[in-house]
């Protein structure tokens, strides 16, 4: 293979799982060309990529011919993208999205263990001699970015990282119950806490500062809309601990090898987005029949309970975070 295009335009976690594919695609193919089409909003994620020779998005389409297109969006745009080019082999993600909606619809569970997306998108280049290395997912910041984190909080205090939002909201743990976990936490731990998210969620954490009370607040900055993806890399790569919903950032995070805390509302394992290849705990709520409602989540919950996230138990979380971070204190 003397060229090769891997084509996902969005959104910030699936992007984020395509990184050891592109690992493998290049320790398979060294001296291969390798191209990456993504949303405009995203190519940060990819601009220190070492394995990305050029990054591209739908405004700036590539064009010509590869040796392989390799899709891993597989939707009617990508689709459109891959008439426009020539290819001797193209290779596309398989979805299985019937699978999701008949465990979402029916409850019957045809996954017989749950096997990350990150494998699932590397299926189709067994037959060309790729397959995965056993190493996680990888996000690099430059040093930009990481002395903008540095310099963030005192030399000696822990840095927890709260993903509170999500775009989804069955996939958001209410800002009521993140309150309850971040005043759970032991006030002799020196704690910084960083709310990291996106514009969007900047109404998210104005109530979750709202719920919260005294010293708490001292130890919080609200980072969200504040930063760039790769300074909210940085930063994730800087914390001792990562609180995380089942979002995007969540899947930045995992490229550190940071202690995560998981928690998965209407999300279950099935779907195949737990962090990739690094431990994590995670918390769902069982028993629920209703669980799961969606395989992409939904603007509310339709039991009007919203028990998948509610049920799960904000002591429990609280001595998860404070576990991690006391794991990670300086002797």
């Amino acid at each position: 293979m003397a060229s090769i295009l891997v084509i996902r335009f969005s959104s910030i976690g699936d992007i984020v799982l395509t990184t050891p594919v592109l690992r493998a695609l290049k320790r398979r193919f060294p001296r291969a060309r390798l191209d990456f089409c993504t949303g405009a909003p995203f190519r940060g994620l990819l601009e220190n990529s070492p394995w990305i020779d050029t990054i591209c998005t739908p405004d700036d389409l590539p064009s010509g011919s590869y040796d392989l297109v390799v899709d891993l969006q597989n939707n009617f745009r990508s689709a459109k993208l891959r008439r426009k080019l020539t290819s001797r082999h193209t290779v596309r993600y398989r979805k299985e999205n019937w699978k999701k909606l008949l465990l979402v619809r029916t409850k019957l569970n045809l996954f017989r263990a749950p096997k990350p997306v990150t494998e699932r998108y590397m299926e189709g280049l067994a037959p060309f001699g790729v397959t995965p290395d056993g190493r996680g997912c990888e996000l690099v910041p430059g040093e930009h970015e990481r002395r903008y984190a540095a310099g963030l909080a005192d030399p000696g205090e822990l840095r927890l990282g709260v993903c509170f939002g999500a775009k989804h909201a069955t996939k958001r743990y209410p800002p009521h119950l993140f309150a309850r976990v971040l005043e759970s936490l032991p006030r002799d731990l020196p704690l910084r806490i960083f709310l990291l998210g996106g514009d969007e969620d900047r109404e998210h954490a104005d109530r979750l500062m709202h719920e919260l009370h005294g010293d708490t607040l001292q130890r919080i900055q609200n980072l969200a809309g504040a930063c760039s993806l790769l300074q909210t890399a940085a930063v994730l790569e800087s914390c001792d601990a990562v609180l995380s919903n089942d979002t995007g950032l969540m899947h930045m995070a995992s490229a550190y090898g940071r202690p995560l805390i998981v928690l998965f509302g209407s999300s279950v394992r099935e779907f195949g987005f737990l962090p990739y290849r690094v431990a994590c705990t995670l918390f769902e709520a069982g028993g629920l029949r209703c669980r799961p409602c969606s395989h992409i989540g939904r603007d509310r919950c339709p039991k009007g309970h919203f028990r998948c996230m509610n049920d799960i138990s904000t002591n429990d979380v609280a001595a998860a975070v404070a576990a991690s971070l006391r794991q990670r204190e300086e002797p």
